[in-house]
């Protein structure tokens, strides 16, 4: 089979990934689970073909670091690639993305994130572990911008994944790597660009965060994402960046620019298919403060008594879905497990009730 089959018949089982390692039969994802496609186990020669034909001129530098990630149309569908050799050999994962950027209203989302595209300024930060959905949460906030709004915005992302087609706005994406060297140069440069709108495709480095922070500072609206599953574990994963005589001004910058943090994950759905399940911190004083003053682990009781403002719990959320039959009790409490709740009912602490120990960062 071809890489255009593979694709084609990834498309036919709605699977979200694809992988094809040496040895083994293709594999795709499909609702959350790896499965088998119908096809004989892949050789040596079958992989290296693959790398060569997805990496095209990039395969010498391939070659030389061993990995690669790009983004590509393959048999007319979107995806994100990424190339690397394990046991001398090569081995492809590639992520299927949507063919259209979807409208917000079509993700499943709360309410409250339809606000999003109408801050002026800030900071907004989309969590959750790979695969969660983050790409396409920012792809539908920034394409209603683009729809509505007269402004200039511009991504940096490893690799551009969703590209936009500029209606009202002005649209500059940015590919590290190809387009600049790193996050955390593509962002000192945008400064000087005239944006309104910054994506951040990861801020994991000091200087990526705190660049991105004087962003969101001096009139910018900024979207970045995290690898963390809450709120709070996002704001103590952006202080801990910082070396300890620096993280009491970065509390403080955070509680000035911080606007909203949006937590997701996907969760296999009852009967097929899969489901969003959002955390959601709009900041307000009372959180502001607790940011400033290093109290996070309170955060959550701060969510938990400000849903009138669209605030709400991870643990919250995935109550709501089990208790409407959309998700199994099954998946609802390995979803407690990953937020370290599994046990708790309602009547318990909270985790930021007295003696309650936050589970560590992931």
């Amino acid at each position: 089979m071809t890489i255009e089959a593979y694709v084609a018949k990834a498309l036919e089982l709605k699977a979200s990934d694809i992988h094809l390692v040496c040895g083994l039969t293709p594999r795709c994802r499909v609702d959350g689970s790896i499965r088998e496609m119908e096809a004989r186990p892949l050789t040596e020669a079958d992989c290296l073909g693959i790398a060569r034909e997805l990496a095209g001129e990039s395969f010498d530098q391939a070659q030389a670091v061993g990995e690669a990630d790009l983004a590509l149309t393959v048999a007319g569908v979107r995806c994100r690639v990424n190339l690397f050799r394990q046991q001398g050999t090569w081995s492809t994962a590639l992520r299927l993305l949507n063919d259209h950027i979807p409208d917000l209203s079509e993700l499943g989302l709360p309410k409250v994130a339809a606000e999003f595209p109408g801050y002026s300024q800030g900071l907004v930060l989309i969590t959750g572990e790979t695969g969660s959905g983050k790409s396409t949460t920012l792809a539908a906030i920034l394409n209603q911008i683009n729809r509505n709004e007269h402004k200039h915005i511009l991504t940096l992302e490893d690799p551009i994944e969703y590209v936009y087609t500029p209606d009202r706005c002005v649209i500059n994406q940015r590919e590290i790597g190809r387009d600049t060297g790193s996050f955390a140069a593509g962002l000192r440069a945008a400064l000087r660009e005239d944006p309104d709108v910054i994506l951040v495709g990861e801020m994991r480095d000091l200087e990526t965060i705190e660049t991105a922070l004087t962003a969101a500072e001096t009139g910018h609206l900024v979207f970045g994402t995290v690898h963390t599953n809450s709120a709070a574990d996002s704001i103590d994963r952006i202080v801990d960046v910082f070396p300890a005589q620096r993280q009491q001004q970065i509390r403080l910058q955070l509680s000035m620019s911080l606007k909203a943090v949006l937590s997701q994950q996907l969760l296999p759905r009852v009967g097929g298919g899969r489901v969003l399940a959002c955390e959601v911190m709009k900041t307000d004083g009372a959180i502001r403060n607790l940011i400033r003053e290093g109290k996070t682990p309170q955060i959550v009781n701060s969510i938990q008594t400000t849903g009138s403002i669209g605030n709400i719990l991870m643990d919250k959320a995935l109550q709501n879905l089990v208790s409407a039959g959309t998700i199994s009790q099954q998946t609802y409490q390995s979803a407690l497990r990953d937020q370290g709740t599994a046990g708790k009912t309602p009547a318990d602490p909270g985790r930021g009730a007295p003696g309650f120990k936050r589970p560590p960062l992931r």
